[in-house]
């Protein structure tokens, strides 16, 4: 019974927040657009019987998802969105890695205060560091104020509005999400391993690359994950950081809902989006599991 409960809570879990949830949006992604509340139809009628729901499934249809695919406007702010969100994980990684090494190399004393110090931006308010890093980012901003002094630079440099920016945002944000999967992985590293490979020939840096960075592949795979998953769909960084020329399904998906009020087609965004999220999950955790049947 205590196994059949601890099975039961997360399934429970998962059929209240994300089964059922998906659902109503993939109902009404086949639904139609209409100036009524709510702003789609058909409306499912239980009271009419099983008749009802024959005449409400024949309803639905798959325009939307057609018009998607017609539309250059949403193939576009998906394929810049995987861009986007591809670049930043590996700008995150290239950052990530190395503070997350130099952690796990630290004393043990002062591992706790470094893992502080990686966690401490999420006391602070997400928008709060957001909106922070426009005053960074301005012409007018620290920035572009201190590379002036500097003389480093002898005009304001336009980082505000572009992509770059979207980069920082996005870098700066899930940094931690990168760092702390890896620091999780290297901290459990036998260190014996890298002595032994030192006693057969190998160079540190080649005991590096063959021993710690293959070691550490599965914190590296759930970093790229925990970031990768969230910044393909981000919407508060590149509205804010990025403006109006910065293409992201995100900023997509809260224009359809909310200023053309058309949940339809927005509903067929979300449903797409997850689809491309889902899909490589999915393939990885096979290839993971026929990985560990072949090493059984």
């Amino acid at each position: 019974m205590r196994r059949l409960i601890l099975i039961l809570v997360p399934y429970l879990w998962l059929l209240a927040l994300f089964l059922v949830p998906f659902l109503i949006v993939v109902k009404i992604s086949l639904s139609d657009v209409a100036l009524a509340r709510p702003p789609y139809f058909p409306q499912l009628d239980l009271s009419g019987g099983w008749a009802a729901i024959r005449d409400f499934v024949a309803e639905l249809d798959f325009e939307n998802f057609a018009f998607l695919a017609s539309d250059d406007l949403y193939w576009k702010a998906y394929l810049s969105s995987l861009r986007i969100a591809l670049i930043s994980t590996l700008l995150t990684l290239l950052i990530g890695f190395p503070v997350a090494y130099g952690m796990a190399s630290a004393r043990p004393e002062w591992r706790p205060t470094l893992m502080m110090l990686v966690i401490l931006p999420f006391w602070t308010s997400f928008l709060i560091r957001v909106y922070s890093w426009m005053g960074i980012l301005s012409q007018n901003g620290l920035l572009n104020t201190f590379l002036l002094w500097t003389g480093v630079i002898s005009e304001p440099l336009t980082i505000m509005n572009t992509e770059i920016a979207v980069y920082i945002g996005i870098v700066y944000t899930y940094l931690p999400f990168m760092i702390l999967p890896i620091y999780a992985t290297l901290e459990k590293l036998d260190g014996s391993l890298l002595e032994a490979a030192e006693d057969l020939g190998c160079s540190r840096t080649s005991a590096f690359w063959l021993v710690t960075v293959p070691l550490s592949k599965p914190g590296i795979i759930a970093g790229c994950f925990l970031v990768f998953i969230p910044a393909i769909g981000e919407f508060v960084i590149p509205s804010l950081l990025g403006g109006s020329d910065t293409l992201m399904i995100g900023k997509v998906l809260w224009e359809e809902f909310f200023n053309n009020r058309d949940w339809p087609v927005a509903s067929a965004v979300a449903v797409v989006l997850l689809a491309i999220l889902i899909i490589p999950i999915v393939l990885f955790q096979r290839n993971e599991q026929k990985n560990r049947e072949a090493g059984q």
